[in-house]
């Protein structure tokens, strides 16, 4: 796609962006980007109604209180993590590893070193850029799936400064083939996998309602024989992160539509677990349930989106 007027436009404020962040340091980005999130939570009020509804319905023991303070510190944290998500670019492996501290790490490694591959899956938590930047750099063979920006500037140097890190990404269309591939390489696929499926998803359990959830990371490990470790990266009080990473075992026996089943609800149901210890760290701004299970919508008349 040759780049348009708007196209290089957008990328010149992306790039100026990216440097003030980098020219900052972590303290002051981290205060600048707090703000920006207030600004947004308060004035702009982008998806707030979403956020502070969602809120409500995975948590409805807390009051409106507790959803309007969590609702804005959710803002806030989304702030800080997009200029530390920009900070990426210019940043070195050292800097990661001094930014990150790891847990299970070593699981993976003893996969990998036997010349299987694993599938690596996370939800929009913390810093998932993060935390698949600091697997990298510790020399985890990582390939994500994502889709690819709008903008094919941004998408160029977004993609360059990943695989600088080790990373290589690739559209998410076609992800199960390409990543049954970097398994049966001896590499790590990886997956953000927590949001809207539409019908393409199994309907497993978040915050006690169906959830339609992408199939695709326990397809791939169902399929290769391989692990499936859900992986994710907390921020501390400090400004570091706490990246944890943990093998998600169910019964694989049977048909392969119920095993991923079953392997699709007990990642999603750690994952849950995982937001549950810092919901404002979570991205509520998505609209986690707008799928509803056909069965559901028969009860009601309404048809399937």
């Amino acid at each position: 796609m040759k780049p348009s007027l708007t196209h290089r436009a957008e990328y010149l404020l992306f790039a100026g962006a990216t440097g003030i962040g980098t020219r900052l340091g972590p303290a002051a980005a981290d205060r600048l980007g707090g703000w920006l999130g207030s600004v947004a939570y308060h004035l702009v009020r982008i998806r707030r109604d979403v956020v502070e509804d969602q809120l409500r319905l995975a948590f409805p023991e807390r009051d409106a209180a507790w959803v309007r303070a969590t609702a804005a510190a959710v803002y806030r944290h989304l702030g800080r993590e997009a200029l530390a998500t920009l900070r990426l670019a210019g940043a070195t492996a050292e800097e990661i590893a001094a930014r990150t501290v790891t847990e299970g790490l070593e699981d993976v490694r003893r996969v990998l070193s036997r010349g299987r591959g694993a599938v690596i899956v996370t939800g929009h938590l913390g810093n998932w850029e993060i935390g698949a930047a600091s697997l990298a750099a510790q020399g985890i063979p990582l390939d994500g799936f994502a889709q690819m920006l709008g903008n094919p500037l941004v998408n160029r140097a977004v993609a360059d400064a990943r695989a600088r890190l080790g990373m290589r990404v690739f559209d998410r269309r076609g992800a199960v083939a390409r990543a049954l591939r970097a398994v049966r390489e001896g590499r790590a696929a990886g997956f953000v996998a927590d949001q809207d499926a539409r019908r393409a998803g199994v309907f497993v359990p978040f915050f006690g309602r169906p959830a339609s959830t992408y199939r695709g990371p326990a397809l791939v490990a169902i399929r290769a024989g391989v692990p499936l470790f859900l992986g994710i990266a907390l921020r501390r009080p400090d400004g570091r992160y706490d990246v944890r990473i943990e093998e998600i075992e169910t019964d694989r026996s049977g048909p392969t539509d119920a095993a991923v089943l079953r392997l699709t609800a007990a990642f999603t149901a750690r994952l849950e677990a995982a937001i549950r210890v810092a919901p404002d760290q979570y991205f509520w701004l998505h609209r986690r349930w707008k799928t509803r299970p056909p069965e559901e919508l028969a009860a009601t008349g309404h048809s399937i989106t």
